[in-house]
């Protein structure tokens, strides 16, 4: 960092200074990170012997200072660790630190707070200088042979990455790239030969094609281009343990809370969402680093007494599944694997201990199930707890707080007397009258709760249906952010989504494997993949709003990249929230320097600093925002803690905060998911795709079509909600560029693809109307324009075949994914659009409603359930009128001769195109006996035969001189 030719420390932001020659002072001559003298001593003095940023040691000072004599005899990886990203933090915020408030500062203008401050290091200094002195006089000397290979060995241990990107073979990837450039210069000439040859006979027709394929061309460019970098990752955990689980020492691995969201038990089943927290709690992770919290935003007693019965379960099943390396850690899913559980188990007793684990977990399923029976009717006067009292949740929209810590790292063994991980149920208080943000609010509740109690630096959140598959998913998450140089700048590492129940042909493209193995991979060589709900590991600094380390700040002349040289006129809203969270950054970091503090004059500092105004009215949680690396502070009184975990999920807790607006999960869409993940890389956090070899996590997907079109429809609707907010990537985060381009198209995407349903539905009626009226969208075609559109097809092919070589996705995932792209455009995507504009401008919520009929009670049987849907209508007329058109056609043909069967055959061509891309819904919707509901088949007709009879009517396509010379001809016929 240089300002006006002068070299400043990352440290302490005073100038480097010279060493005794008079030469500008080194401490590194590898990297030449710029360090003062004063900073490098101490740091020497702390045990810290390598350089803060490339990890070379600092060897060659050790022989010229003398109080570089015993730095060898403490030092971990992950001491440095900790310490380089404490200076990267300083580093960042050097010479920013001012006030929220303009009383804070004295007459010349420096804050009031240094000098408090400054005399707390003070404080601190002193007492760590006489906690360490009688510890120096009790070591005993280490010889100098022993302290060598220590050093070599945390060397060679910090030089080993716990990641490793894996590029994409050129010879893949380069004639991926190549083909997509001339894809595109295709398409530019295309378009110019459409443009400049119109359909005079069928202008309308002509003008709406031009239209639709033009905006298809957009969403092309929007879906292909962050495809560009697509990269691989392969992690190292052997070299994770190495490092933060030596022998004989306390493991270093950073804790993680995890968090379960439900919200109705009937909906949810209880069995699914117990198997989701056993599989947590027996995760291959050291106990007492693991936290699961449980949300039931239903405070649903069924929830509550399922929970307690799981809590139970797990004192059996977690040292069954350590003791034999069981995956995956589901119950259910365990027993119900149809593979050889015998194989690579060798231990004589453990198909006895499996036959008598399967028993219990059967006798478990009963009680659960006769849970579920008992809760299908509420008794009149609400439940009832065993000790007689009401259940306070007995009204879900009004109730209190609720907290219940069923397992904890004290007090709660398994049957082996090993501690078990902590279990904790939450319920937020709901009071009419106030906003809750469903799953959002759910959980920034449970940030603050699991901040209170145990603060884990980490944060893993999963869906009720979404089990730990990969009992190593964690650590796999931990070699990326835990590495000292990929994990500084991590806001989260994501996971792909894998799903059980789902038939081999994946009729509805539920598994999305093309979005999950080809998209999150290209996006993952930009900035990261985005957020997408469930299976994430957060760095909990992420979401408390901070910006990455290592990011510098924006000076105050930034512009937007769009205008640098003008003054600003957008985006200075941005800078406002942007300046004030630095000076938020800076306040924690100083406050986080302190170690020894008056707590009188460290509560007027927080307050002082308005974190209140940030964070919300708890001093307690405010604290652990001050913890970076986790855990709870000293202050903090555990008699107390759960009185002020109440507190913090009360319902106006949020009111006048941050919350839901700058830190947390981001309110304002049904896709909060996309909203986090978006504000996190707009202020320059990345992000990172790990897809182990086994997968980390499997759900349920909605399987038949009427559950997946509506959950299509929640998707493209919170995309459509963004596209109308202040968040709209479009405008959104300009200031400071820290969004990458690519990246942006990339969420541009994710909120303008619902719109292209209606150029999609009119392109899909365009065969139709040219088979019902014998006119077409192209005119006679001559050798350039079929050079042109043989051209376009075969770029289309080679393009998808070299994606599917570098990503390694099927033919059919990517057929299935095609289609059901047309299904759900044509059907949820356009009524997103609708629901979207009637809430926009009328604040109209328009629901859909989902009548279920029985499953057959076979495998896959719920793939042939219907229900009937208003989505249901659309793709069926589009279908029934392709299907006219296409007898229309060919009933023309045959009555008009040899000529005109050259003509039809474009016309049939696109027809088809349509109905096979709606097959699979085709299937579904007559099921395997037919079964297709009355009111579906009649609207369908009704609308297809109104629409045939009116453009027969109107026939728009003839003008009006023709239509008179066709009558006088008429009148001139002698009948």
């Amino acid at each position: 960092m240089m300002e006006s030719g002068a070299h400043f420390c990352n440290s302490c932001g005073e100038q480097v200074g010279h060493d005794a020659n008079g030469e500008l002072f080194v401490a590194c001559h590898e990297c030449y990170f710029p360090i003062c003298k004063a900073c490098f001593e101490y740091e020497v003095n702390e045990g810290r012997k390598v350089c803060l940023r490339c990890a070379t040691p600092y060897a060659h000072r050790a022989k010229d200072n003398d109080d570089t004599k015993a730095y060898g005899n403490q030092s971990t990886m992950a001491a440095q660790i900790d310490v380089s990203q404490d200076v990267g933090l300083h580093a960042r915020h050097v010479s920013t630190v001012s006030t929220v408030d303009s009383e804070l500062n004295d007459e010349s203008g420096n804050p009031i707070w240094k000098n408090r401050v400054e005399s707390w290091k003070e404080k601190d200094k002193k007492n760590k200088k006489k906690k360490s002195a009688p510890k120096a006089e009790n070591e005993a000397p280490i010889p100098q042979e022993q302290q060598m290979e220590e050093i070599q060995s945390s060397e060679a241990a910090a030089a080993e990455p716990l990641s490793a990107i894996i590029p994409i073979p050129k010879t893949r990837i380069t004639p991926y790239r190549i083909v997509i450039v001339v894809r595109l210069i295709i398409l530019g000439l295309f378009f110019h030969y459409r443009v400049t040859n119109p359909v005079d006979s069928a202008f309308g027709l002509w003008l709406t094609s031009i239209i639709c394929e033009i905006w298809f061309a957009f969403s092309w460019v929007l879906d292909q281009f962050p495809k560009w970098c697509p990269v691989n990752r392969d992690t190292f955990i052997d070299r994770l343990s190495a490092r933060y689980e030596r022998p004989g020492e306390p493991s270093q691995l950073a804790a993680v809370d995890f968090f379960v969201s439900t919200v109705d038990p009937l909906k949810e089943p209880p069995l699914i969402t117990a198997n989701t927290v056993l599989s947590i709690l027996a995760v291959d992770y050291p106990v007492d680093k693991v936290s699961c919290y449980v949300s039931d935003d239903g405070a649903a007693m069924l929830t509550f007494e399922s929970l307690v019965e799981t809590a139970d379960f797990a004192r059996k099943w977690i040292p069954f599944c350590k003791k034999f390396s069981i995956e995956p850690r589901a119950p259910e899913f365990y027993f119900s694997q149809k593979i050889d559980y015998l194989k690579d188990k060798v231990q004589p007793s453990f198909v006895k201990e499996r036959r008598a684990m399967k028993r219990d977990y059967e006798e478990f399923k009963v009680r659960i199930n006769a849970l579920v029976a008992k809760a299908q009717k509420t008794p009149d006067e609400g439940w009832t707890m065993q000790d007689g009292t009401s259940w306070p949740g007995n009204n879900s929209r009004d109730h209190p707080g609720m907290i219940q810590v069923f397992l904890g790292h004290s007090g709660a063994h398994d049957i082996e007397g090993n501690e078990l991980p902590r279990l904790v149920y939450v319920s937020r208080e709901k009071r009419p009258g106030y906003q809750h943000h469903k799953k959002a609010g759910a959980e920034n509740a449970l940030v603050r709760v699991s901040a209170v109690l145990t603060n884990a630096p980490f944060i893993l959140n999963l869906d009720c249906d979404h089990y730990v598959n990969n009992s190593q998913a964690v650590r796999e998450a931990m070699c990326f952010l835990m590495d000292p140089v990929v994990g500084r700048d991590l806001c989260y590492v994501q996971f792909p989504q894998r799903f059980d129940g789902i038939d081999r042909s994946d009729r509805y493209a539920n598994r999305n494997t093309v979005f999950f193995d080809v998209n999150m991979k290209g996006l993952d060589g930009i900035q990261g993949p985005m957020y997408v709900g469930t299976g994430c590991v957060f760095n909990r600094q992420a979401l408390y709003g901070y910006s990455p380390p290592s990011m510098p700040k924006l000076s105050k002349s930034s512009s937007c990249c769009c205008c640098p040289s003008k003054k600003q006129t957008k985006d200075v809203s941005e800078l406002y929230r942007d300046a004030k969270r630095e000076e938020l950054d800076a306040a924690i970091f100083n406050l986080r320097e302190i170690d020894n503090y008056d707590e009188y004059e460290r509560s007027m500092l927080i307050s002082q600093m308005s974190f209140e105004k940030t964070f919300g009215l708890s001093t307690v949680f405010i604290e652990s925002t001050l913890m970076e690396s986790g855990g709870l502070p000293e202050s903090a009184d555990p008699s107390m803690l759960i009185k002020e975990a109440i507190h913090v999920i009360s319902c106006g807790y949020e009111e006048k905060t941050a919350w839901g607006k700058e830190i947390g999960w981001i309110y304002g869409s049904v896709t909060e998911d996309i909203l986090t993940g978006f504000k996190m890389q707009c202020r320059g956090w990345r992000s990172v795709y790990c897809m182990p070899l086994r997968p980390a996590f499997k759900g349920s997907a909605p399987i038949n079509l009427s559950d997946r079109l509506h959950q299509v429809l929640r998707w493209a609707l919170g995309s459509v909600e963004i596209f109308f907010s202040r968040h709209c990537p479009l405008w959104y985060g300009f200031a400071g560029g820290r969004l990458k381009w690519l990246q942006r198209l990339a969420y541009i995407n994710t909120i303008v693809y619902p719109f292209t349903s209606l150029p999609l539905v009119a392109y899909c009626t365009l065969p139709a109307i040219c088979l019902l009226t014998g006119k077409f969208i192209i005119p006679t075609l001559s050798n350039l324009a079929s050079a042109l559109f043989l051209g376009l097809f075969l770029s289309i092919i080679i393009t998808s075949v070299l994606e599917l070589r570098w990503s390694g996705v099927t033919i059919e995932a990517l057929w299935r994914n095609e289609q059901f792209w047309v299904i759900g455009g044509v059907s949820a995507h356009l009524f997103a659009v609708f629901q979207g504009f009637l809430k926009m401008l009328a604040g109209v919520d328009t629901n859909f409603t989902v009548t279920a009929k029985a499953a057959e009670d076979t495998e896959f049987g719920e793939l042939y359930i219907i229900k009937w849907t208003t989505l249901l209508i659309p793709p069926t007329t589009l279908i029934v009128i392709n299907i006219v058109g296409v007898v229309a056609g060919f009933s023309d043909a045959l009555n008009g001769g040899y000529e005109s069967w050259g003509p039809l055959f474009g016309k049939v061509f696109f027809a088809f195109w349509v109905i096979f891309h709606l097959y699979p819904f085709l299937k579904g919707l007559m099921g395997r006996q037919n079964r297709t509901p009355t009111v579906v088949i009649l609207w369908s007709v009704l609308l297809a035969s109104v629409f045939s009879l009116v453009w027969v009517k109107i026939n728009p396509f003839i003008s009006r001189a023709d239509s008179s010379s066709i009558s006088q001809t008429c009148i001139s016929i002698d009948c």
